[in-house]
């Protein structure tokens, strides 16, 4: 009798847990049906719209929203992503819903890598991450303090022009030299010395090209399917991220040790580097957010996104100048004009080459350094442009087709910097059918600094030096495929022949 009523007992809960069960997930579905969702292609039990998703994601989901439209729903595992491929669409987001925008999604590998979070590109929106963007944009990446860098970028040039000049063999490997002039130019503002090779330098840029590539290319399992964060642990991920982060905090830990102590000063910050204003706020800010991870996290956050970035765009605008001999000899033109009688371009000759900043516009707009620009996550459930987007769905600015889209662009795919001139389109957030920089409060804040960079390094160089490519390759040859990481690279080096002009 007694096992009777247990029988009884058991078959109440069960029923009872059912009926909630099916109550909820009716009245889920039910709330879902009423939601007015963006369109959305087909999906795939657990893993979504992921395979759908080739090697090069901007080329993927343009293809995808070419079907279902600028503004399209998908899911990536567990993971709603809303996907942006309109100038318009992208206002809703950068501009009219900005601040619901305004969070980072959660990514496993920045975490690990980025002291949790502690850093201004993946930190998620809040008070602290407020107060350590102001700072960097005030004490490195203001108006002011970019100009006050000047002597640094034009010395730094002027020995990227020697290295061009005498190579150690005839074919100059232009990426490489690229890259060390961003890396030296950061390494001098934020540090205040360079480390060249054998002085951790090499090891740097190793290490600087691994965190890249991860950064790029390894997302965790965890990250889409919650369940299945252990595969991480199996397929190497794990090891990997665990491997770079600590070496990432030896080389900082490095950085802040073998720098000088620095001494509160009358003059504030002025003339000073990077890590001694940092230094000096922790040890007389009281009230300051500022400890050692902040510290070593903005610090790598200045190297990636203000080495990486610069020397893609040089790459690809060098090469796209050398593809185009047309576009090339109109602005050697400008330059050597300009620059006539001088040794060099200064930065005082860059207000008159109305032509070199429209090459460098027409260059970011044809080959996007970041095609989609950093995720972000809406905080609150919101309607765009008609639409319910739930909180924690992700998205994703396709701005390398926005770049590309012909009711916007005429002659999209083609090189034409003259579309540029006399155009009030700009690179910084306001003009949303042109974002190379981002746009909205979580736009890249290093945009003047890296501008600053690329204009002078662009000038001198064209100023100084004609080029030809080895083997007897033609322009024709010259392979401007990219590859798709956090950045998009070129796929092979640009190798050239420099000659300099008389």
């Amino acid at each position: 009798m007694k096992m009777l009523e247990q029988y009884h007992l058991y078959v109440y809960f069960f029923s009872l847990i059912s009926a909630t069960i099916f109550l909820y997930k009716w009245l889920t579905l039910r709330k879902t049906a009423l939601k007015n969702l963006p369109p959305s292609p087909p999906t795939f039990p657990i893993i979504g719209n992921l395979h759908q998703i080739g090697p090069d994601p901007h080329i993927s989901l343009r293809a995808l929203a070419e079907k279902f439209g600028p503004l399209m729903l998908l899911k990536f595992g567990s993971v709603p992503v809303l996907v942006v491929s309109s100038a318009d669409a992208a206002r809703e987001i950068l501009k009219t819903h900005d601040l619901v925008f305004s969070d980072r999604p959660i990514s496993s590998v920045a975490n690990r890598l980025f002291y949790n979070g502690r850093d201004v590109a993946f930190a998620l929106y809040s008070e602290y991450w407020r107060q350590v963007k102001s700072m960097c944009v005030t004490q490195l990446l203001s108006s002011r303090r970019v100009h006050s860098f000047h002597n640094v970028r034009e010395e730094e040039v002027a020995l990227l022009i020697r290295n061009i000049e005498y190579p150690p063999s005839k074919i100059v490997n232009l990426s490489d030299l690229l890259a060390e002039l961003t890396q030296n130019v950061v390494c001098r503002v934020a540090l205040g010395r360079k480390y060249e090779s054998g002085d951790k330098g090499n090891s740097y840029k190793i290490l600087l090209g691994e965190i890249m590539e991860l950064l790029g290319y390894s997302r965790s399992m965890g990250d889409f399917f919650p369940l299945l964060g252990w595969v991480d642990w199996l397929n190497g991920l794990k090891a990997k991220v665990e491997k770079a982060a600590n070496e990432v905090d030896t080389f900082l830990e490095g950085v802040l040790r073998d720098h000088p102590s620095t001494v509160a000063s009358n003059n504030g910050y002025a003339n000073k580097d990077f890590v001694s204003i940092l230094l000096e706020i922790q040890n007389t800010d009281a009230g300051s957010s500022m400890d050692k991870d902040c510290i070593k996290a903005l610090i790598w956050d200045m190297f990636g996104a203000g080495t990486d970035t610069t020397s893609t765009t040089l790459e690809w605008t060098i090469a796209a100048l050398i593809k185009s001999p047309d576009v090339m000899v109109k602005l050697q033109k400008e330059v050597r004009e300009i620059g006539r009688g001088k040794s060099n371009i200064s930065e005082d000759d860059l207000v008159k080459m109305n032509y070199l900043k429209a090459v460098i516009k027409e260059s970011m707009r044809l080959y996007f350094t970041a095609p989609l620009i950093v995720p972000r996550e809406a905080r609150q459930d919101v309607k765009v442009m008609g639409y319910d987007i739930r909180k924690g769905t992700q998205v994703l600015i396709n701005a390398w087709a926005i770049a590309r889209d012909p009711s916007l662009w005429e002659n999209p795919e083609k090189f034409q910097p003259e579309r540029f001139l006399n155009s009030p389109i700009d690179y910084k957030g306001l003009h949303y059918e042109y974002l190379p920089f981002g746009g909205g409060r979580r736009g890249c804040p290093g945009i003047q600094f890296a501008m600053a960079v690329n204009e002078l390094a662009v000038a001198n160089v064209v100023h100084k030096f004609d080029f030809e490519l080895p083997n007897g390759e033609t322009r024709e040859d010259l392979d401007m495929t990219g590859v798709t990481g956090i950045t998009l690279r070129r796929k092979s080096p640009l190798l050239v022949i420099a000659t300099p002009h008389v």
